[in-house]
């Protein structure tokens, strides 16, 4: 088929039962349910015996679900992000709600890293204070650690040792 075909997938034209998605997507049946139970998925139809059947564009629903558990949103947030989706009056103005709330979170996920990186810091200085501390003394005693001017340190400790020699 050539450039700009109507082909679709094959997987996306079988119908999963929930199990079969389920199992496909690494969720729970009961996860599958909450999904559509809060309208984040819906069934492409019921089998004559009223069995739930999926879309192969469901798995990339749940995918799209878990990517933004991922980045922190919850699944309230995410019916939200929906709804604003579902009740924008025009393509332009749909994306612009997704772009701001994208830009919101990129953000957020930035300080969450900068964060991260000043604990990795305040760690990574606590562990070569404390590497020093392996040769101290038996004699020694908890009350004076962090104040101790002893194996290089100037009685001064970082705060994670520190807070806890109070």
């Amino acid at each position: 088929m050539g450039e700009g075909s109507n082909h679709v997938p094959a997987d996306s034209l079988a119908l999963l039962k929930v199990g079969e998605l389920a199992k496909r997507t690494g969720k729970t049946v009961r996860a599958v349910h909450l999904y559509e139970e809060l309208g984040l998925l819906a069934p492409a139809v019921r089998s004559k015996g009223n069995f739930r059947l999926y879309s192969g564009k469901a798995v990339k629903r749940i995918d799209w679900i878990q990517k933004l558990q991922d980045l922190g949103f919850s699944l309230t947030e995410i019916k939200a992000f929906l709804r604003d989706w579902e009740e924008s009056a025009a393509a332009p103005k749909a994306m612009a709600r997704v772009r701001e709330i994208f830009s919101d979170k990129l953000r957020e996920t930035q300080e969450t890293i900068a964060r991260l990186e000043r604990l990795v810091g305040d760690l990574t200085e606590t562990l070569a204070y404390m590497d020093s501390c392996r040769s101290c003394e038996p004699t020694h005693t908890q009350a004076e650690c962090g104040t101790c001017g002893i194996h290089g340190h100037d009685g001064r400790a970082p705060l994670l040792v520190e807070g806890i020699a109070k």
